[in-house]
C-alpha cells in the first residue's frame, strides 16, 4: 500500500502565495531542527528530513513549483515530469552536504583541511634611487621566511614518529556543539582545527614544522618601474601546506626622490635658472638630463616660467622602447647685486625703451586706462 504524501505547502508550513525568501526560511528552520546528525537511529527523523528536501526541491525552483500548483502530485498527465514522487536526497549531496550548507562545516571538513594548500605570500619593501627606475637594476637583498624543519621534515613530530588523530573531533577539525534546536560547528580546541595532535614534538623546530631562516633572492628592476608597483617572485615565499606549493615573495618597489627632477609617469620636469640676458637674447644652454646633458636654444623675449619639450629624455615606458619627454621650465634670474655701473647701464637701456619691447607691460597699461577713461 502506498502511503498518500502530504502538500509540499504543508510540510514546509508556508502559504501558497509564500515568497522564495518565506520558502528558504522555513525549509532552513526545519531542516536543522530535523536533520539526522541530531537524532542518530532515528527513521522518522530521517523520513522527516527527506521529506522536507524533497518539498523544498519543488517548491524553491519557480518552474517545478508552477507545474505542481497546476497539477500536484502527479504532474502534468500523470507522468511526475521529473518525478516529484521519485525525489532522491542524494541529488542534493547527501546529509553531510546538506549539513555543510546549514551549519558550515560538516563532515568533509576533514577533508579540505588536509588538502594541498599553497603557501602566505611575503611581502618584501626595496627602495631603489631615481635612476635604477629609470634604467632598470639587478638587486639583491636578504629576507627572512619560514621553511620547513630539515629534521621532521615539516611534519613537527620526532624523528621516527608521526602526528596521530586528535582524540577529541577524530579528525574532523570541528566540534559540533548542541544548545536546544541549534547546532554550532567550532574549531576544535585540542587539535587548532588542524584535525592531528603532536605527541612527541621534533626538538628543532619545537613541534611547528617550521624554522626560520634568512634568503637571498635576486630580482630584475625593468626601467620604467614607479613607487608601489609590486614585482611578483614566484614560489619564493613561504612552504605549501600538506604538500601544497610555496607562496610568492611579492616585492613592493619604492623609489627615491631625485634632487633635480620630478616625475610623472614617463614624464620628467625639470625646474632651471636662465639669466636675464639670456632670457631677453635667447642663449643655447645646457640642460641636465638622467644621460647627461644636452643642448637647446632658448628663444629671445623668453619670459618666465615658460615650459619647453624635450623629447625623447623622459622615463622609458614599462616593458617597452619607447621614451617620454623632459618638460623643461625656465625661471628668470634677476640680478640683486649690482654695482653702479651695472645700475646705470641698466638706467640707460630702460632710457632707450619706447614700451614696445614689453608687450605684456604695454597690454596691462592699456587695459589699466580703459579702466578709467
Amino acid at each position: 500500500m502506498t502511503t498518500k504524501k502530504r502538500d509540499y505547502y504543508e510540510v514546509l508550513g508556508v502559504d501558497r502565495k509564500a515568497s522564495m525568501d518565506e520558502i528558504k526560511a522555513a525549509y532552513r528552520k526545519l531542516a536543522k531542527e530535523s536533520h539526522p546528525d541530531l537524532h542518530p537511529n532515528d527513521k522518522e527523523a530521517e523520513a522527516r528530513f527527506k521529506e522536507l528536501n524533497e518539498a523544498n526541491a519543488v517548491l524553491s525552483d519557480p518552474e517545478k513549483r508552477a507545474q505542481y500548483d497546476q497539477f500536484g502530485m502527479d504532474g502534468p498527465m500523470g507522468g511526475g515530469f521529473g518525478g516529484f514522487g521519485g525525489f532522491d536526497a542524494s541529488g542534493f549531496g547527501g546529509f553531510e552536504s546538506i549539513f555543510d550548507q546549514l551549519f558550515g562545516g560538516g563532515m568533509g571538513g576533514a577533508a579540505r583541511r588536509n588538502a594541498p594548500m599553497q603557501g602566505n605570500d611575503l611581502r618584501y619593501g626595496l627602495q631603489i634611487t631615481f635612476e635604477e627606475a629609470a634604467f632598470g637594476v639587478k638587486k639583491s637583498f636578504d629576507f627572512m621566511r619560514n621553511e620547513n624543519c630539515d629534521t621532521c621534515q615539516g611534519s613537527g613530530s620526532k624523528a621516527g614518529t608521526q602526528p596521530e588523530t586528535c582524540p577529541t573531533c577524530k579528525g574532523s577539525g570541528q566540534m559540533r556543539v548542541s544548545g536546544g534546536f541549534m547546532v554550532s560547528v567550532r574549531t576544535c580546541s585540542t587539535c587548532g582545527g588542524s584535525g592531528k595532535v603532536i605527541k612527541d614534538p621534533c626538538g628543532t623546530c619545537s613541534g611547528s614544522g617550521h624554522v626560520r631562516r634568512k634568503r637571498t633572492a635576486t630580482v630584475n628592476i625593468p626601467a620604467g618601474i614607479d613607487s608601489n608597483q609590486v614585482i611578483v617572485m614566484n614560489g619564493q615565499g613561504e612552504p605549501g601546506i600538506n604538500g601544497g606549493p610555496n607562496g610568492d615573495l611579492q616585492i613592493v618597489v619604492t623609489v627615491r626622490p631625485h634632487k633635480l627632477f620630478r616625475r610623472e609617469g614617463t614624464t620628467l620636469h625639470l625646474d632651471m635658472p636662465i639669466s636675464f640676458t639670456q632670457a631677453a637674447l635667447g642663449a643655447e644652454i645646457d640642460v641636465p638630463t638622467l644621460k647627461g646633458s644636452v643642448k637647446y636654444k632658448i628663444p629671445e623675449g623668453t619670459q618666465t616660467d615658460t615650459v619647453f619639450r624635450i623629447k625623447g629624455e623622459g622615463i622609458p615606458r614599462l616593458h617597452s622602447s619607447l621614451r617620454g619627454d623632459l618638460m623643461l621650465r625656465v625661471r628668470v634670474d634677476v640680478p640683486k647685486r649690482l654695482n653702479d655701473k651695472q645700475k646705470d647701464l641698466l638706467r640707460q637701456l630702460d632710457a632707450s625703451m619706447t614700451g614696445k619691447e614689453y608687450e605684456s607691460q604695454k597690454g596691462f597699461l592699456d587695459k589699466v586706462k580703459e579702466l578709467f577713461q
